[in-house]
């Protein structure tokens, strides 16, 4: 053997005996950066269904609480505008509640909510039960939970999901879209064969002191004389928008010296005067913030022809609107609120009655109270026809249900949770 072959197989040799070793080793590197690899993925695979699912859980939480929200709100509203007494499963607060709640699906599902879920609470600012909750469920126990995406790799397959909240009806103290003609707030009448209770009609007159030609008397103090109580006092006895609702008044121009529901006294609202600013008044909305106290300045002249022309423009906007016995609301109308429903503001009989009997032909006026009043028909005379109806209003901020808790004709709807 040469000294050449013999330095080639020592070599070969070598590279065998060390070729093992090498080739383990590189082996080994490989093994672990697969398993920190697969803890890696794990990990991001982990994070990332967290998130996904989370993300999921939250969107759903949102969700209910915005379906619990507008059930609520559409509770109240009910409440205040179809009938604050029915508070039945099939009454119109508790289904109005439930069919919108309903119809704000969560995570593509209408939420469960039954007549339970929908109670009244006690207001402790009114003292009425005029807080409405609503409860909503996407549960297991309810037969509706919500799927998960990713962890029900980890065994998490549903999730429940559920929300509350409450609205309440309060009553308001400001109106704005105030009409420029004011009528007398609604009083007890004395006596009463019935015992003591209220005989009150549209047709009754105001009668606190005796007449002295076409003057009340004012050292002629009746025995029995009419009781006005204003709201804010316990006992008010103004117009309620669920007993009176849909009562038919005939508002006539003022003859300066009676106080009946049917008489009107034209005044101008601020920024106004004179007849084309108060018949503009009563055909749109005037945008003045109209508080309870705000006093009302008379209108000078006569505002007969002005009033039957604003009324015709106001029934011209929607001139197919009509109240209905069957429902006891309006139909025909082309809009979801008629803007033939205006906003009348109230005035105590007591103090004008104290004014007049002085000899004041037009005493100062000042709101106490509101009226929703939805227009029916007019007469070149000025007179006109129409229907008690309940209306929305707003609630002096941080003034919680504002300053007529008893006796508000007015509701303003606001979430309170």
């Amino acid at each position: 053997m040469t000294r050449i072959e013999h330095a080639g197989r020592h070599r070969h040799a070598h590279r065998i005996a060390l070729g093992p070793r090498c080739g383990h080793a590189w082996r080994d590197e490989r093994g672990f950066s697969l398993i920190w690899t697969a803890f890696g993925f794990m990990a991001m695979f982990a994070a990332t269904t967290l998130a996904i699912d989370v993300g999921m859980l939250m969107t759903a939480r949102n969700q209910a609480q915005n379906a619990a929200d507008a059930g609520a709100l559409a509770g109240a509203t009910a409440l205040a505008f179809n009938s604050y007494a029915d508070r039945s499963a099939t009454g119109p607060a508790v289904t109005s509640a439930m069919n919108t709640a309903r119809a704000n699906q969560v995570i593509g599902e209408a939420p469960d909510i039954t007549p339970a879920d929908v109670t009244f609470l006690n207001d402790p600012l009114t003292g009425r039960d005029d807080i409405v909750q609503v409860q909503v469920h996407r549960t297991a126990e309810r037969g509706n939970p919500v799927k998960t995406l990713l962890a029900r790799i980890y065994g998490v397959s549903t999730a429940d999901i559920g929300a509350v909240a409450r609205a309440a009806t309060i009553p308001a103290d400001t109106e704005r879209c105030v009409m420029p003609l004011t009528i007398p707030d609604r009083w007890s009448e004395q006596p009463c064969a019935t015992g003591g209770t209220s005989c009150w009609t549209p047709s009754a007159t105001f009668e606190k002191y005796g007449w002295r030609g076409n003057q009340q008397n004012v050292g002629n103090l009746l025995a029995n004389p009419d009781i006005y109580i204003p709201p804010g006092q316990t006992g008010a006895t103004g117009y309620d928008p669920d007993k009176n609702k849909g009562l038919q008044l005939v508002l006539k121009n003022n003859n300066q010296n009676k106080v009946a529901p049917s008489i009107y006294n034209a005044w101008d609202l601020p920024g106004s005067g004179g007849g084309d600013d108060y018949r503009q008044n009563i055909a749109t909305c005037n945008p003045n913030l109209i508080p309870i106290g705000f006093p009302m300045t008379p209108e000078n002249g006569n505002m007969v022809g002005p009033t039957a022309e604003g009324m015709q423009d106001l029934l011209l906007k929607d001139p197919d609107a009509k109240w209905s016995d069957g429902c006891a609301c309006i139909v025909g109308s082309r809009y979801r609120t008629s803007p033939r429903i205006r906003i009348v503001p109230l005035y105590n009989p007591e103090k004008y009655a104290d004014g007049q009997q002085t000899g004041k032909s037009q005493p100062t006026l000042e709101v106490v109270n509101y009226l929703g009043f939805f227009i029916e028909d007019y007469t070149a005379g000025g007179q006109v026809t129409g229907r008690i109806m309940p209306i929305s209003g707003l609630a002096s901020k941080g003034m919680g249900p504002g300053t007529v808790p008893i006796g508000g004709f007015a509701q303003a709807i606001r979430l309170v949770q």
